[in-house]
Protein backbone atom coordinates (compact mmCIF):
# COMPACT_ATOMS: atom_id res chain seq x y z
CA UNK A 1 0.00 0.00 0.00
CA UNK A 2 1.36 3.42 -0.94
CA UNK A 3 1.69 5.82 1.99
CA UNK A 4 1.83 9.55 1.11
CA UNK A 5 5.38 10.87 1.27
CA UNK A 6 4.38 13.65 3.71
CA UNK A 7 2.76 11.33 6.26
CA UNK A 8 4.24 12.34 9.66
CA UNK A 9 4.01 8.71 10.83
CA UNK A 10 6.46 7.49 8.17
CA UNK A 11 9.71 6.00 9.42
CA UNK A 12 12.75 4.84 7.45
CA UNK A 13 14.96 1.78 7.83
CA UNK A 14 17.89 4.19 7.42
CA UNK A 15 18.75 5.65 10.85
CA UNK A 16 17.82 9.33 11.09
CA UNK A 17 19.32 11.27 14.02
CA UNK A 18 16.93 13.18 16.26
CA UNK A 19 16.56 16.74 15.00
CA UNK A 20 17.88 15.92 11.53
CA UNK A 21 16.89 18.21 8.67
CA UNK A 22 16.51 15.15 6.44
CA UNK A 23 13.88 12.67 7.61
CA UNK A 24 12.02 10.45 5.16
CA UNK A 25 9.41 13.21 4.74
CA UNK A 26 12.04 15.48 3.13
CA UNK A 27 14.02 13.59 0.44
CA UNK A 28 15.61 16.60 -1.29
CA UNK A 29 17.53 16.36 -4.55
CA UNK A 30 21.18 17.23 -5.05
CA UNK A 31 24.22 16.33 -7.11
CA UNK A 32 27.50 14.99 -5.76
CA UNK A 33 30.51 12.73 -6.28
CA UNK A 34 32.71 10.49 -4.12
CA UNK A 35 35.68 8.15 -4.58
CA UNK A 36 36.67 10.12 -7.70
CA UNK A 37 33.52 9.00 -9.52
CA UNK A 38 31.43 11.28 -11.71
CA UNK A 39 28.81 13.45 -10.06
CA UNK A 40 25.26 12.08 -10.18
CA UNK A 41 21.82 12.94 -8.77
CA UNK A 42 21.32 12.07 -5.11
CA UNK A 43 18.77 12.29 -2.37
CA UNK A 44 19.51 12.49 1.35
CA UNK A 45 18.11 10.59 4.30
CA UNK A 46 19.57 11.42 7.72
CA UNK A 47 23.36 11.43 7.41
CA UNK A 48 23.42 9.29 4.27
CA UNK A 49 23.27 10.18 0.60
CA UNK A 50 21.42 7.81 -1.73
CA UNK A 51 22.84 7.43 -5.24
CA UNK A 52 19.93 7.58 -7.67
CA UNK A 53 22.04 6.30 -10.56
CA UNK A 54 22.49 2.99 -8.73
CA UNK A 55 18.76 2.69 -8.13
CA UNK A 56 18.02 3.55 -11.76
CA UNK A 57 20.48 0.95 -13.07
CA UNK A 58 18.77 -1.66 -10.89
CA UNK A 59 15.42 -0.73 -12.46
CA UNK A 60 13.98 0.62 -9.20
CA UNK A 61 13.17 4.01 -10.74
CA UNK A 62 11.50 2.75 -13.91
CA UNK A 63 7.94 3.74 -14.75
CA UNK A 64 8.22 7.33 -13.52
CA UNK A 65 8.45 9.00 -16.91
CA UNK A 66 12.14 9.77 -16.29
CA UNK A 67 14.74 8.28 -18.63
CA UNK A 68 17.41 6.16 -16.94
CA UNK A 69 20.12 8.29 -18.53
CA UNK A 70 18.87 11.32 -16.55
CA UNK A 71 20.16 9.68 -13.37
CA UNK A 72 23.72 9.51 -14.74
CA UNK A 73 24.03 13.23 -15.40
CA UNK A 74 26.04 15.79 -13.33
CA UNK A 75 23.03 18.10 -12.94
CA UNK A 76 19.33 17.76 -12.21
CA UNK A 77 18.22 19.49 -15.42
CA UNK A 78 17.73 16.29 -17.48
CA UNK A 79 15.76 14.71 -14.64
CA UNK A 80 13.66 17.88 -14.37
CA UNK A 81 12.52 17.40 -17.97
CA UNK A 82 9.86 15.08 -16.52
CA UNK A 83 8.24 18.13 -14.92
CA UNK A 84 6.35 18.38 -11.68
CA UNK A 85 4.52 15.08 -12.17
CA UNK A 86 7.73 13.15 -12.79
CA UNK A 87 9.59 14.59 -9.81
CA UNK A 88 6.56 14.06 -7.59
CA UNK A 89 6.43 10.40 -8.64
CA UNK A 90 10.18 10.08 -8.00
CA UNK A 91 9.85 11.42 -4.46
CA UNK A 92 7.00 9.01 -3.76
CA UNK A 93 9.02 6.07 -5.15
CA UNK A 94 12.01 7.01 -2.97
CA UNK A 95 9.73 7.30 0.05
CA UNK A 96 8.36 3.82 -0.62
CA UNK A 97 11.85 2.30 -1.02
CA UNK A 98 13.10 3.88 2.21
CA UNK A 99 10.02 3.05 4.29
CA UNK A 100 10.88 0.88 7.30
CA UNK A 101 8.58 -1.98 6.20
CA UNK A 102 9.83 -2.19 2.59
CA UNK A 103 12.51 -4.91 2.15
CA UNK A 104 13.36 -4.27 -1.53
CA UNK A 105 16.39 -2.06 -0.91
CA UNK A 106 16.70 -2.66 2.83
CA UNK A 107 17.43 -6.39 2.49
CA UNK A 108 19.54 -6.34 -0.67
CA UNK A 109 22.95 -5.99 0.95
CA UNK A 110 24.94 -5.44 -2.24
CA UNK A 111 22.56 -2.89 -3.73
CA UNK A 112 22.14 -1.09 -0.41
CA UNK A 113 25.90 -0.79 0.10
CA UNK A 114 26.41 0.45 -3.45
CA UNK A 115 23.66 3.04 -3.18
CA UNK A 116 24.15 4.50 0.32
CA UNK A 117 27.17 6.60 1.31
CA UNK A 118 27.94 8.82 4.29
CA UNK A 119 27.31 12.45 3.33
CA UNK A 120 30.67 13.55 4.70
CA UNK A 121 32.30 11.47 1.96
CA UNK A 122 30.37 13.25 -0.79
CA UNK A 123 31.59 16.37 -2.59
CA UNK A 124 28.41 18.28 -3.35
CA UNK A 125 28.15 20.33 -6.52
CA UNK A 126 25.73 22.88 -7.94
CA UNK A 127 22.46 20.95 -8.23
CA UNK A 128 21.47 22.49 -11.56
CA UNK A 129 23.00 24.19 -14.54
CA UNK A 130 21.82 27.73 -13.89
CA UNK A 131 20.76 29.49 -17.05
CA UNK A 132 19.44 32.72 -15.58
CA UNK A 133 19.24 34.28 -12.15
CA UNK A 134 16.81 36.91 -10.89
CA UNK A 135 17.00 38.59 -7.50
CA UNK A 136 13.82 40.04 -6.05
CA UNK A 137 13.36 42.63 -3.30
CA UNK A 138 10.32 41.15 -1.61
CA UNK A 139 10.67 41.74 2.14
CA UNK A 140 8.77 44.85 3.16
CA UNK A 141 10.73 45.33 6.36
CA UNK A 142 14.04 45.09 4.51
CA UNK A 143 12.91 47.57 1.86
CA UNK A 144 11.66 49.90 4.60
CA UNK A 145 14.91 49.66 6.57
CA UNK A 146 17.04 50.43 3.52
CA UNK A 147 14.73 53.28 2.58
CA UNK A 148 15.05 54.78 6.05
CA UNK A 149 18.86 54.61 5.88
CA UNK A 150 19.23 56.15 2.44
CA UNK A 151 16.14 58.39 2.27
CA UNK A 152 13.78 59.04 5.18
CA UNK A 153 11.00 57.05 6.94
CA UNK A 154 8.24 59.03 5.25
CA UNK A 155 9.48 57.97 1.82
CA UNK A 156 11.16 54.69 2.73
CA UNK A 157 9.24 52.59 0.21
CA UNK A 158 9.54 53.78 -3.36
CA UNK A 159 6.20 54.44 -5.14
CA UNK A 160 6.23 51.14 -7.08
CA UNK A 161 7.12 48.79 -4.20
CA UNK A 162 3.60 47.95 -2.99
CA UNK A 163 2.36 47.45 -6.55
CA UNK A 164 4.83 44.93 -8.01
CA UNK A 165 7.61 42.53 -6.98
CA UNK A 166 10.71 44.61 -7.63
CA UNK A 167 13.66 42.63 -9.00
CA UNK A 168 16.73 42.70 -11.19
CA UNK A 169 18.61 40.20 -13.33
CA UNK A 170 21.80 38.97 -11.66
CA UNK A 171 24.81 37.01 -12.81
CA UNK A 172 24.22 33.24 -13.14
CA UNK A 173 27.89 32.40 -13.80
CA UNK A 174 28.99 33.38 -10.28
CA UNK A 175 26.44 31.29 -8.36
CA UNK A 176 28.46 28.74 -6.38
CA UNK A 177 27.63 25.82 -4.12
CA UNK A 178 27.99 25.97 -0.34
CA UNK A 179 31.59 25.71 0.83
CA UNK A 180 33.06 27.65 -2.08
CA UNK A 181 35.24 30.53 -0.78
CA UNK A 182 34.32 34.06 -1.82
CA UNK A 183 37.07 36.47 -2.84
CA UNK A 184 36.67 40.01 -1.49
CA UNK A 185 35.71 42.06 -4.54
CA UNK A 186 37.24 45.27 -5.79
CA UNK A 187 35.64 48.21 -7.50
CA UNK A 188 34.96 51.92 -7.25
CA UNK A 189 33.46 53.48 -4.13
CA UNK A 190 33.35 56.87 -2.44
CA UNK A 191 35.15 56.99 0.93
CA UNK A 192 32.97 59.91 2.00
CA UNK A 193 29.96 61.93 0.79
CA UNK A 194 32.11 64.72 -0.62
CA UNK A 195 35.13 62.61 -1.61
CA UNK A 196 36.16 61.65 -5.11
CA UNK A 197 35.66 57.97 -6.02
CA UNK A 198 38.57 55.61 -5.44
CA UNK A 199 39.36 52.05 -6.54
CA UNK A 200 40.02 49.31 -4.05
CA UNK A 201 38.74 46.31 -2.14
CA UNK A 202 35.29 46.71 -0.64
CA UNK A 203 35.26 47.83 2.98
CA UNK A 204 31.60 46.90 3.41
CA UNK A 205 31.26 43.23 2.46
CA UNK A 206 27.80 42.00 3.46
CA UNK A 207 25.60 38.93 3.34
CA UNK A 208 21.94 38.74 2.43
CA UNK A 209 19.75 36.08 4.05
CA UNK A 210 17.58 34.79 1.20
CA UNK A 211 15.69 31.76 -0.07
CA UNK A 212 15.74 30.92 -3.76
CA UNK A 213 13.49 28.75 -5.89
CA UNK A 214 14.51 26.74 -8.94
CA UNK A 215 12.24 26.39 -11.95
CA UNK A 216 11.29 23.64 -14.34
CA UNK A 217 11.00 24.48 -18.03
CA UNK A 218 8.30 27.13 -18.04
CA UNK A 219 6.61 29.21 -20.66
CA UNK A 220 7.56 29.72 -24.27
CA UNK A 221 8.81 33.17 -25.22
CA UNK A 222 5.78 35.44 -25.49
CA UNK A 223 3.62 33.38 -23.12
CA UNK A 224 3.10 33.98 -19.41
CA UNK A 225 2.62 32.01 -16.19
CA UNK A 226 -0.27 32.94 -13.90
CA UNK A 227 -0.19 32.92 -10.11
CA UNK A 228 -2.47 29.86 -10.23
CA UNK A 229 0.03 27.99 -12.44
CA UNK A 230 3.24 29.26 -10.88
CA UNK A 231 3.93 26.52 -8.33
CA UNK A 232 3.64 23.84 -11.03
CA UNK A 233 6.79 25.38 -12.49
CA UNK A 234 8.81 25.34 -9.23
CA UNK A 235 11.04 22.36 -8.45
CA UNK A 236 11.98 23.40 -4.94
CA UNK A 237 13.84 25.79 -2.68
CA UNK A 238 17.43 26.43 -1.62
CA UNK A 239 19.07 28.74 0.90
CA UNK A 240 20.70 31.65 -0.88
CA UNK A 241 23.38 34.12 0.23
CA UNK A 242 23.57 37.07 -2.13
CA UNK A 243 26.96 38.47 -1.13
CA UNK A 244 27.02 42.25 -1.48
CA UNK A 245 29.69 44.97 -1.51
CA UNK A 246 27.67 47.83 -0.09
CA UNK A 247 30.10 50.67 -0.76
CA UNK A 248 30.62 49.62 -4.38
CA UNK A 249 26.89 49.10 -4.80
CA UNK A 250 26.01 52.53 -3.37
CA UNK A 251 28.23 54.34 -5.89
CA UNK A 252 27.37 52.34 -9.01
CA UNK A 253 23.70 51.35 -8.78
CA UNK A 254 22.12 54.62 -10.02
CA UNK A 255 20.46 54.52 -12.52
CA UNK A 256 20.56 50.89 -13.69
CA UNK A 257 21.02 48.88 -10.50
CA UNK A 258 23.72 46.68 -8.95
CA UNK A 259 26.70 45.56 -10.99
CA UNK A 260 30.17 44.87 -9.48
CA UNK A 261 28.71 45.16 -6.00
CA UNK A 262 26.74 41.95 -6.59
CA UNK A 263 28.09 39.89 -9.49
CA UNK A 264 31.21 38.52 -7.74
CA UNK A 265 29.39 35.68 -6.01
CA UNK A 266 26.15 34.18 -4.70
CA UNK A 267 26.10 30.97 -2.64
CA UNK A 268 23.37 28.32 -2.59
CA UNK A 269 22.80 25.28 -0.43
CA UNK A 270 23.44 21.96 -2.22
CA UNK A 271 20.13 20.22 -1.42
CA UNK A 272 16.98 21.34 -3.24
CA UNK A 273 14.05 20.87 -0.88
CA UNK A 274 11.12 19.97 -3.12
CA UNK A 275 8.07 22.19 -2.92
CA UNK A 276 5.92 19.12 -2.22
CA UNK A 277 7.90 18.46 0.99
CA UNK A 278 6.97 21.93 2.25
CA UNK A 279 3.21 21.54 1.76
CA UNK A 280 2.52 21.06 5.51
CA UNK A 281 4.15 24.39 6.31
CA UNK A 282 1.98 26.74 4.28
CA UNK A 283 0.73 29.87 6.03
CA UNK A 284 -1.62 32.65 4.90
CA UNK A 285 -0.13 35.36 2.75
CA UNK A 286 -0.12 38.93 4.11
CA UNK A 287 -2.95 41.30 3.31
CA UNK A 288 -1.70 43.48 0.47
CA UNK A 289 -2.80 47.10 0.66
CA UNK A 290 -3.33 48.68 -1.80
CA UNK A 291 -4.91 45.72 -3.63
CA UNK A 292 -2.68 44.35 -6.36
CA UNK A 293 -3.55 44.33 -10.04
CA UNK A 294 -5.50 41.30 -11.32
CA UNK A 295 -2.50 39.41 -12.73
CA UNK A 296 -0.88 39.42 -9.26
CA UNK A 297 -3.96 38.31 -7.34
CA UNK A 298 -3.72 34.85 -5.79
CA UNK A 299 -5.83 32.43 -3.80
CA UNK A 300 -4.92 30.03 -1.01
CA UNK A 301 -1.94 30.06 1.34
CA UNK A 302 1.08 30.95 -0.79
CA UNK A 303 3.64 31.63 1.95
CA UNK A 304 5.68 29.09 3.93
CA UNK A 305 6.84 29.17 7.53
CA UNK A 306 10.56 28.40 7.35
CA UNK A 307 12.81 29.48 10.21
CA UNK A 308 16.09 31.02 9.03
CA UNK A 309 19.30 32.02 10.76
CA UNK A 310 22.73 33.37 9.90
CA UNK A 311 25.97 33.25 11.85
CA UNK A 312 29.58 34.35 11.57
CA UNK A 313 32.27 31.77 12.33
CA UNK A 314 35.71 33.20 13.02
CA UNK A 315 39.06 31.58 12.28
CA UNK A 316 38.86 29.56 15.54
CA UNK A 317 35.81 27.76 14.13
CA UNK A 318 33.39 29.11 16.73
CA UNK A 319 30.19 30.67 15.46
CA UNK A 320 28.03 33.56 16.64
CA UNK A 321 24.43 33.61 15.42
CA UNK A 322 23.76 37.16 14.27
CA UNK A 323 20.13 36.96 13.15
CA UNK A 324 17.02 34.81 13.09
CA UNK A 325 14.30 35.45 10.54
CA UNK A 326 11.55 33.57 8.69
CA UNK A 327 10.58 33.02 5.07
CA UNK A 328 6.98 33.93 5.94
CA UNK A 329 8.07 37.57 6.33
CA UNK A 330 8.04 38.10 2.56
CA UNK A 331 5.39 40.46 1.23
CA UNK A 332 5.42 39.04 -2.30
CA UNK A 333 4.98 35.28 -2.73
CA UNK A 334 6.93 33.06 -5.12
CA UNK A 335 3.78 32.72 -7.23
CA UNK A 336 3.53 36.49 -7.58
CA UNK A 337 7.23 36.78 -8.35
CA UNK A 338 7.02 34.23 -11.15
CA UNK A 339 3.78 35.69 -12.52
CA UNK A 340 5.29 39.17 -12.64
CA UNK A 341 8.53 37.85 -14.15
CA UNK A 342 6.66 36.30 -17.09
CA UNK A 343 3.69 38.64 -17.58
CA UNK A 344 5.54 40.44 -20.36
CA UNK A 345 6.30 37.16 -22.14
CA UNK A 346 9.75 36.52 -20.66
CA UNK A 347 10.45 32.81 -20.91
CA UNK A 348 11.60 30.70 -17.92
CA UNK A 349 13.86 27.69 -18.38
CA UNK A 350 14.91 24.62 -16.45
CA UNK A 351 17.39 25.50 -13.72
CA UNK A 352 16.62 29.20 -13.51
CA UNK A 353 17.14 30.57 -10.00
CA UNK A 354 14.82 33.18 -8.50
CA UNK A 355 15.97 34.60 -5.16
CA UNK A 356 13.68 36.26 -2.65
CA UNK A 357 15.81 39.23 -1.73
CA UNK A 358 16.92 39.82 1.86
CA UNK A 359 14.36 38.47 4.35
CA UNK A 360 13.98 40.72 7.39
CA UNK A 361 11.48 40.49 10.23
CA UNK A 362 10.19 43.38 12.31
CA UNK A 363 12.67 43.07 15.20
CA UNK A 364 16.29 44.16 15.09
CA UNK A 365 17.59 40.63 15.65
CA UNK A 366 15.61 39.39 12.64
CA UNK A 367 17.15 41.74 10.07
CA UNK A 368 18.67 39.73 7.23
CA UNK A 369 21.79 41.74 6.39
CA UNK A 370 24.68 43.35 8.22
CA UNK A 371 23.70 46.63 6.61
CA UNK A 372 20.54 46.50 8.74
CA UNK A 373 21.89 44.63 11.77
CA UNK A 374 24.61 47.24 12.29
CA UNK A 375 22.56 50.08 10.78
CA UNK A 376 25.18 51.05 8.18
CA UNK A 377 27.97 50.24 10.61
CA UNK A 378 26.84 52.58 13.39
CA UNK A 379 25.88 49.72 15.76
CA UNK A 380 28.63 47.06 15.52
CA UNK A 381 27.87 43.47 16.50
CA UNK A 382 29.96 41.74 19.15
CA UNK A 383 31.06 38.19 18.38
CA UNK A 384 31.87 35.37 20.80
CA UNK A 385 35.53 36.35 21.03
CA UNK A 386 34.77 39.97 21.86
CA UNK A 387 35.62 41.26 18.40
CA UNK A 388 33.23 43.59 16.62
CA UNK A 389 31.80 43.46 13.14
CA UNK A 390 30.31 46.26 11.09
CA UNK A 391 30.74 44.19 7.95
CA UNK A 392 32.50 40.93 7.11
CA UNK A 393 36.26 40.61 7.53
CA UNK A 394 38.74 38.40 5.70
CA UNK A 395 38.70 34.90 7.21
CA UNK A 396 35.09 35.15 8.39
CA UNK A 397 32.82 32.27 7.40
CA UNK A 398 29.18 33.19 6.89
CA UNK A 399 26.78 30.31 7.63
CA UNK A 400 23.04 30.22 6.92
CA UNK A 401 20.54 27.54 7.95
CA UNK A 402 16.82 26.99 7.51
CA UNK A 403 14.14 24.51 8.53
CA UNK A 404 10.39 24.11 8.91
CA UNK A 405 8.91 22.10 11.77
CA UNK A 406 5.37 21.04 12.63
CA UNK A 407 3.63 17.97 14.14
CA UNK A 408 6.94 16.36 15.01
CA UNK A 409 8.33 16.58 11.47
CA UNK A 410 11.33 18.78 10.65
CA UNK A 411 12.14 19.57 7.03
CA UNK A 412 15.44 21.38 6.66
CA UNK A 413 17.92 22.65 4.12
CA UNK A 414 21.18 21.92 5.90
CA UNK A 415 23.35 24.97 5.49
CA UNK A 416 25.05 27.27 3.02
CA UNK A 417 28.45 28.60 3.99
CA UNK A 418 31.31 30.57 2.45
CA UNK A 419 34.61 31.91 3.76
CA UNK A 420 35.85 35.36 2.81
CA UNK A 421 39.25 35.39 1.11
CA UNK A 422 41.40 38.55 0.85
CA UNK A 423 41.15 40.60 -2.30
CA UNK A 424 43.71 39.81 -4.97
CA UNK A 425 46.33 42.52 -5.41
CA UNK A 426 45.68 44.78 -8.37
CA UNK A 427 48.71 45.65 -10.50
Amino acid sequence: MMIPANDPALRSWVPVPTGSDFPIQNLPLGVGAWNSTAAVPLTRIGDRALDLSVLAEAGLLDGLGIAREAFDQPALNPLMAAGKAGVRALRQRLSDLLRDDNPVLRDDNTLREDALVAVDQVVMQLPVVVGDYTDFYSSRQHAYNVGCMFRDPANALLPNWLHLPVGYHGRASSIVVSGTPIRRPMGQYKPGPDAAPVFGATRQLDMELEVGFITFDGNALGDRISTAEAEDHILGLVLFNDWSARDIQAWEYVPLGPFLGKNFGSSISPWVVLLDALEPFRVPSPVQDPPVLPYLQQTGDRHFEIALEAGIATADGRETVICRSNFKHLYWSMAQQLAHHTVNGCNVRSGDVMASGTISGDTEDSFGSLLELTWKGTKPLTLHDGSERKFLEDGDTLVMRGHAERNGVRIGFGEVRGTVLPALPYL
